[in-house]
C-alpha cells in the first residue's frame, strides 16, 4: 500500500522492502539528529497488521511463540518469535493486547505466511486470527501506534503538532543499526536462531513452557555457543557505496558472514550490521561487499545473550 504521507513536502519514497513509505523528507541526516534530540515520528504503514480475537488468544499464542503471553497485561507491548521445529526464526511479531484482541505487526509480505501457520494450529480453541489491513503503524519515539489507515494523516499531523519530528525510513534504519536492533529478513536468514541476533533478551522467555523450537533455544543457551553473532561494523567512509544486504562479509579472503542493513548515520558515518561466525575476532580487518570494515569493539564488548 502506498502511504498518503508520501504527498508531504520533501517526501522521497523508499525502495525495496520499505517501498510505499518515505525514505526521508529532504534531509535524512538532519532528521536523525532532531529525532535523537527529541521525539521522531516514522511512517511504517507498509508493515502488515494481524489481529487475534477469541477468549483463548493469549494462552494459544503463549503456546506457539517464544514469549510468555498467557498473562500479558492489556496495553503492554511485547515481542515474540515463531520458530521452526529446529529453532530457526520464521516470524518476528511486535504485539499488544487491548483486553479483548491481540494485535501484532510484522514485516511487509509476511502476514499471509504467519496466518497460514496460525490457522493450522487453531484446533478447537476459541481464537480468530485475521489480517487487519484497515490499520497502519506509526512509530513515535520508541512506541508503535496502530491507527486507522483512513485517519493516518490526521494522526500524523496531531503528533507533529505536539512536537514530533518527521523521520523517514533512511534515518529510522540508521538509528536502528546503531542500536544493533535486528530486523527479520535483513539481519536473519533461514538458519538464524534467536541467540545470534540478540532476540533472546527481547523476544524469548527462558522460563516458560514448551513451544516449537524450544529444545534448540534451551540447548544453545545452556552451552553458550551460538554459531554466529550480530556485530556493528564501521565502513570505509571513502567508499562511494554501501554494502548490499545479504552480501558476503570476508576476512583474509574467506567468507565469515553476511551484511545486514547498511546506513549512513549522522554521527557515526557509514555503518552496517553483520551476522558473522562467532569466532571472528573483533579486531579483524573485514570486507563487506568489498568495502573495508571494522567491528565497533566498544559496542560489541557486551556479548549478546547466549
Amino acid at each position: 500500500m502506498t502511504s498518503p504521507l508520501l504527498s508531504r513536502p520533501g517526501a522521497v519514497e523508499a525502495d525495496g522492502a520499505d517501498a510505499g513509505v518515505a525514505a526521508h523528507y529532504g534531509d535524512p541526516l538532519r532528521e536523525q539528529r532532531l529525532a535523537e534530540e527529541g521525539r521522531g515520528i516514522t511512517d511504517r504503514s507498509h508493515r502488515e497488521v494481524v489481529r487475534v480475537g477469541g477468549e483463548d488468544r493469549l494462552t494459544w499464542l503463549h503456546s506457539l511463540t517464544t514469549q510468555h503471553l498467557s498473562a500479558l497485561p492489556a496495553g503492554q507491548p511485547a515481542e515474540a518469535l515463531v520458530l521452526s521445529p529446529h529453532g530457526h526464526v520464521e516470524h518476528h511479531l511486535t504485539l499488544v493486547d487491548d483486553g479483548s484482541v491481540t494485535w501484532a505487526h510484522v514485516e511487509p509480505g509476511t502476514a499471509d505466511a504467519l496466518l497460514a501457520f496460525l490457522d493450522s494450529m487453531r484446533f478447537m480453541l476459541r481464537v480468530e486470527p485475521a489480517r487487519a489491513d484497515d490499520l497502519a503503524v506509526l512509530t513515535v519515539g520508541h512506541a508503535d501506534l496502530l491507527v486507522p489507515r483512513a485517519s493516518l494523516e490526521e494522526a500524523w499531523d496531531a503528533q507533529v503538532a505536539d512536537g514530533a519530528t518527521p523521520l523517514g525510513m533512511w534515518g529510522y534504519e540508521a538509528l536502528r543499526v546503531a542500536a544493533r536492533r535486528p530486523r527479520l529478513g535483513f539481519e536473519t536468514d533461514h538458519r538464524t536462531i534467536p541467540h545470534e541476533v540478540g532476540w533472546l533478551a527481547t523476544a524469548v522467555h527462558l522460563d516458560k513452557g514448551c513451544y516449537r523450537g524450544q529444545e534448540t533455544v534451551a540447548r544453545v543457551h545452556n552451552l553458550g555457543r551460538p554459531p554466529r553473532r550480530l556485530v556493528l561494523l564501521h565502513l570505509d567512509g571513502s567508499a562511494d557505496r554501501l554494502p548490499a544486504q545479504g552480501s558476503p562479509v570476508t576476512w583474509q579472503g574467506a567468507q565469515v558472514g553476511f551484511a545486514g542493513t547498511a546506513a549512513r548515520h549522522h554521527e557515526l558515518g557509514p555503518i552496517a550490521l553483520a551476522l558473522v561466525k562467532r569466532n571472528t575476532p573483533d579486531d579483524a580487518v573485514l570486507e563487506a561487499d568489498g568495502v573495508a570494515a571494522s567491528v565497533d569493539q566498544a559496542r560489541n564488548e557486551a556479548e549478546q545473550p547466549a
